[in-house]
């Protein structure tokens, strides 16, 4: 008993001691932030608000506003300074859905489960057609099929196996997995593929995206009345996204597209197989919104003292695609990085710097709202090249000088949470191998939560890529996988009740200490060598891939994937990043 009440002496009268070198933590602080995020907790019920009350938030929607002016409101409520929206765009058009139903009503009576493609077109009023399964996969196809398939209802896409899963639906982290994701890998001048995916090849890439525009415009031209395809997983969870560039003001035409459920797909597939007269009936309600073709970013900052002028940020992206309510993607670090700042205020806390945070837009679409914040704010390069702009923003390389603004020089660090509900093991740091004894220094406290980890390796596919790509420092946590890639990733199944409100309590006090100690420390955080230059069409930025963000987007580990990972959608819209 001596010997704890001198350790708790010792700890009340140094409250900053220097932890893992030099860097000095403030266990004090460590103490009441604890206090604050485990015992006063409002991290569900601002996720209750965001995913129940709103609802799903795609870019330019009427509820992705409703987020951003609740969010807005939120962050001043609880005494924030400077909560405000930041316009950028033109983003283009904003696109909601208020139906979609279809029925096989031919040759017997089903429910089919289905929801439209963002910014497809609805069909006005309930459309009955026979269905015909087509193959439109090159360009001899659509020469093939021209002038046979006005008025109807197409199957496109292959039926792939469906067994049941072998492994566990959900993953975290052992100690094995976080031993091998600390170990660095060098970089190759293209990202590692996806399990069961072939290498990423820029120029096969271009010309994917070439043939699906080509696609839309055959479609639209034939006046096809809808396509019906299999989404993604199984066992009635299945990905849904948007048309290709839908959302550009300037996107031709194009037909209604629906995302089914593969065990669905499979009945009607087989039915048509066998020559059988298939029809059904689908009724889609939906509406582009060109009122205000900008979107915008929720911004709001509790005030530095003595180093005011110099900023640590910490946020995610709030919008979503449509298919949930954007749950874990993104709502879960956007609860969790509101909670983060309002713990902070919550204690009265007065940092050295300002911290901000920031809430996205437009992620899902290229990380375009934190890009247009950075450019804005920090640097920015010149726009890319007509080559260029056929691969996804994420997956460009750094082109052209970089004109740096006054404001660089003065931020110390990004946060960003952005892999779903899982809680923080760690952080990467982005290939900073000054910042790793700084980090190192900060999970010690942290370590009975879980957090033990930091890796040199890069991470890509969200919005810390926009600070990075301008020389500054950003970070992404190492979370826990839990059912991000098999259940809840841009599907039907992003709910709030896949949630877990532990992770996201421990998720939430792990930022405010890190942010917190970012703020308070007596230097800005280190940075990287300011990216070189290179001449447009050179490779792909490290780390980045052509899949879509998470585990399985990423070569720092394995990942519980389909046993058969379908082919791309041939109308299906490309991830837009690396999300």
């Amino acid at each position: 008993m001596k010997s704890f009440s001198a350790a708790l002496a010792i700890c009340l009268l140094l409250p900053s001691l220097p932890v893992g070198g030099e860097e000095s933590v403030d266990l004090a602080m460590e103490n009441r932030i604890r206090q604050e995020g485990f015992h006063d907790s409002k991290v569900m019920t601002t996720a209750s608000h965001l995913m129940d009350s709103i609802g799903a938030r795609l870019t330019g929607s009427p509820n992705m506003k409703k987020a951003n002016d609740w969010t807005r409101g939120q962050l001043a409520e609880w005494g924030l300074a400077n909560a405000h929206l930041e316009s950028w765009g033109p983003f283009g058009r904003g696109w909601s859905y208020e139906q979609c139903t279809l029925r096989m009503i031919t040759p017997d009576t089903a429910e089919l489960l289905a929801l439209p493609v963002a910014w497809s077109p609805g069909t006005n009023g309930p459309l009955r057609a026979s269905l015909v399964r087509v193959k439109l996969a090159t360009e001899d196809d659509l020469k093939a099929e021209k002038g046979k398939l006005a008025g109807k209802v197409l199957l496109l896409g292959d039926m792939r196996d469906v067994r049941p899963s072998e492994t566990s639906l959900s993953e975290r982290y052992d100690q094995k997995g976080l031993t091998e994701i600390a170990g660095f890998e060098i970089p190759g001048v293209s990202p590692k593929p996806r399990p069961g995916q072939p290498p990423f090849n820029r120029e096969e890439f271009a010309k994917r995206r070439q043939f699906r525009r080509a696609l839309d415009r055959f479609l639209a031209e034939e006046k096809v009345a809808a396509v019906l395809e299999p989404g993604a997983l199984d066992g009635g969870t299945f990905r849904v996204q948007g048309v290709s560039n839908g959302y550009k003001s300037d996107a031709p035409a194009s037909v209604p597209q629906v995302m089914l459920a593969i065990e669905h797909f499979g009945r009607l597939a087989r039915l048509l197989d066998r020559k059988e007269d298939v029809q059904v009936e689908l009724n889609v309600k939906s509406r582009f919104h060109t009122d205000d073709t900008m979107s915008y970013n929720t911004i709001a900052e509790i005030p530095g003292t003595d180093k005011r002028g110099e900023v640590v940020m910490l946020g995610g992206h709030m919008d979503s695609w449509h298919g949930g309510t954007g749950a874990t993607d993104n709502g879960a670090g956007v609860a969790v990085a509101m909670e983060a700042i309002r713990i902070l205020k919550a204690l009265n806390v007065r940092p050295r710097r300002t911290i901000r945070i920031a809430l996205w837009s437009g992620e899902e679409q290229g990380l375009l709202g934190s890009k247009a914040y950075v450019r804005a704010h920090f640097g920015s390069r010149p726009e890319a090249s007509a080559a260029d702009q056929e691969i996804p923003a994420s997956l460009r390389p750094s082109t052209g000088p970089l004109t740096l603004k006054p404001e660089h020089a003065k931020l110390s660090a990004y946060f960003n949470l952005d892999n779903g509900t899982g809680r923080i093991r760690g952080v990467y740091s982005q290939e900073n191998v000054a910042v790793v004894p700084i980090f190192e220094a900060w999970i010690q406290p942290l370590k009975d939560l879980g957090v033990t980890t930091v890796t040199n390796r890069p991470t890509s596919g969200t919005d810390h890529l926009s600070f990075d790509e301008v020389g500054l420092p950003g970070f992404q946590f190492i979370q826990d996988e839990v059912e991000y890639e098999t259940r809840t990733h841009h599907t039907n199944m992003d709910t709030y009740e896949r949630l877990q409100r532990e992770d996201l309590m421990q998720a939430s006090v792990v930022m405010a200490s890190f942010v917190y100690a970012a703020a308070t420390r007596e230097g800005l955080i280190p940075r990287k060598p300011l990216p070189k230059d290179r001449p447009a069409g050179e490779g792909t930025a490290p780390g980045a891939s052509p899949a879509e963000k998470g585990p399985l987007a990423r070569p720092d580990r394995p990942a519980v994937a389909p046993a058969a990972p379908p082919a791309p959608s041939p109308t299906a819209a490309p991830a837009e990043r690396a999300h």
